[in-house]
């Protein structure tokens, strides 16, 4: 969670000034103090000469210093639009000589969109002194930074936008303290459309190679069901997506592109949210009135968007790191934490519809003598494949966990108990034929499966009664399955 403590307290920071002296000011004191950098510096583009000019610096010995675009590590970084990173700069042709005794550099573009505002540069003077984690964080916050930057000279040079520039301000404060995508995307439609006062504002994310209208906010009435898959390169989103530019069409009845969304709409501005050169999916701003979207607008709508696109990235980054503590390292299925959690989401589910759901139990046959046979490598791989097999066997709805050792647990929502046979059935079967490379024999399973509510209606006995199951099975002779006796749901109950 660093990461996001990171964000957060660096975005409160670079985000809390428009003065752009102040913005740089703040970003080298987070890097400093965050990472213990003995020397940062941020250089500014001149578009103009094409060059990278020091605007901002701590611990450098230079003033007036100047970096072609496209010269060194810094002019690279700024011509890749990429971090460049130099392990030992003593033997890095992409370093100066005069800068051979430092002993690692890491140059990340501070990037809007795909416009380039300059480089931030750090260096060590230890060799390799960034590890790959400093250096997702830095990249990481490289793009509040720039975000800080883009917003300060918006404001220097636009300061009629005073009032919507804080109204940027307002949402990417709002955006760093929201980490749930659920909870978020609702926030950014809501923030936008009063900060603006639009009409209404709609959040459609990139599924595959479809949009999914995630989120909408204002007083237009939906005309399309809310659960429904648009193409990416259909509509006014569509041109914006393929251009990776901002779209205004000022009147959509003349516009033979034009998908609505909503009854009401004239207008429409559709902004793409990308990140990193990820395109997530579209902003769509819709208003009643023709040409209500004024093209000097773009730049600050554009702000929010970029920002928003940001959240949404962070915000899919924690459910990474959430998803990561619910993985097997060894099989890359669900782990017992995740199982514990899901199980009890399930049993509510089933009481509150009233529908069947099933426990499926599942041991690997004799595993410790395939260990001791064959190693632990092999028997790993054993492991993994059979996680495999379960995985593609099942529902998309269906949880597949490692409950511990050669121990699986499925659960499967909305199943019968004679349904849930047959999948264990199924897949004692696919495992026995399974050719398992350097197994000459076969490797087999057995299962124990209880169903809700006849066997148990906790978590302790649906586990209990499966288990119970799977232990029926291996005295059976093992390589079966084993539906939960009654008596020991009665005796669980009792």
């Amino acid at each position: 969670m660093q990461k996001i403590a990171l964000l957060y307290d660096a975005s409160q920071a670079v985000l809390s000034t428009f003065e752009l002296d102040e913005v740089l000011h703040q970003i080298l004191i987070i890097v400093r103090d965050f990472f213990h950098f003995e020397r940062v510096a941020i250089l500014l583009l001149d578009k103009e000469k094409q060059e990278l000019v020091l605007r901002s610096q701590t611990g450098w010995n230079k003033q007036d210093f100047r970096v072609p675009v496209g010269n060194g590590l810094i002019g690279k970084a700024a011509t890749q639009k990429r971090p460049i990173y130099a392990p030992d700069t003593s033997r890095d042709s992409r370093c100066p000589t005069s800068a051979r005794d430092q002993f690692s550099e890491l140059a990340v573009p501070l990037m809007v969109r795909e416009d380039l505002l300059g480089v931030l540069d750090c260096q060590s003077e230890s060799a390799d002194g960034f590890d790959s984690e400093t250096i997702d964080l830095l990249t990481l916050f490289s793009t509040q930074a720039s975000l800080a930057v883009q917003n300060a000279r918006l404001h220097s040079l636009e300061r009629r936008r005073a009032q919507q520039l804080e109204a940027i301000n307002t949402i990417a404060q709002q955006m760093t303290v929201v980490l749930e995508l659920r909870e978020l995307l609702p926030k950014v439609c809501w923030l936008v459309e009063k900060a603006f006062q639009l009409d209404h504002v709609s959040v459609l994310l990139k599924e595959e190679e479809d949009l999914v209208l995630r989120a909408h906010e204002g007083r237009l009435t939906l005309c399309i069901p809310g659960d429904a898959r648009l193409p990416c390169r259909a509509g006014i989103w569509g041109r914006a997506l393929v251009a990776g530019t901002s779209a205004i069409v000022d009147d959509v009845r003349k516009d033979a592109d034009y998908v609505g969304l909503f009854e009401e709409t004239s207008s429409q501005m559709c902004i793409p949210l990308l990140s990193f050169g990820q395109t997530l999916g579209v902003l769509a701003l819709d208003s009643t009135r023709t040409a209500a979207f004024n093209p000097a607008d773009r730049p600050t709508l554009e702000s929010v968007a970029d920002i928003c696109a940001n959240a949404i990235q962070n915000a899919h980054h924690v459910e990474r790191v959430r998803q990561l503590a619910y993985i097997d390292g060894l099989t890359g299925i669900f782990n017992r934490r995740f199982f514990e959690l899901r199980i009890n989401q399930e049993i509510e589910r089933a009481q509150r519809f009233d529908s069947a759901l099933s426990v499926i139990i599942l041991d690997v046959d004799q595993f410790k003598r395939l260990n001791d046979e064959f190693g632990h490598l092999l028997g790993d791989e054993v492991l993994r494949q059979i996680s495999s097999i379960f995985s593609q066997h099942l529902r998309k709805i269906d949880v597949v966990c490692r409950y511990g050792g050669e121990e699986f647990a499925i659960l499967l929502p909305q199943t019968s108990v004679e349904q849930a046979l047959r999948v264990a059935e199924k897949l004692r079967g696919v495992v026995e034929t399974w050719p398992f490379p350097g197994v000459p024999r076969p490797v087999t399973i057995s299962a124990g499966t209880a169903v809700f509510p006849r066997h148990g209606t906790t978590r302790d006995e649906l586990v209990q009664a499966a288990d119970a199951g799977m232990y029926a099975a291996k005295q059976a002779g093992r390589n079966r399955v084993c539906l939960a006796p009654i008596a020991n749901a009665a005796s669980a109950h009792s």
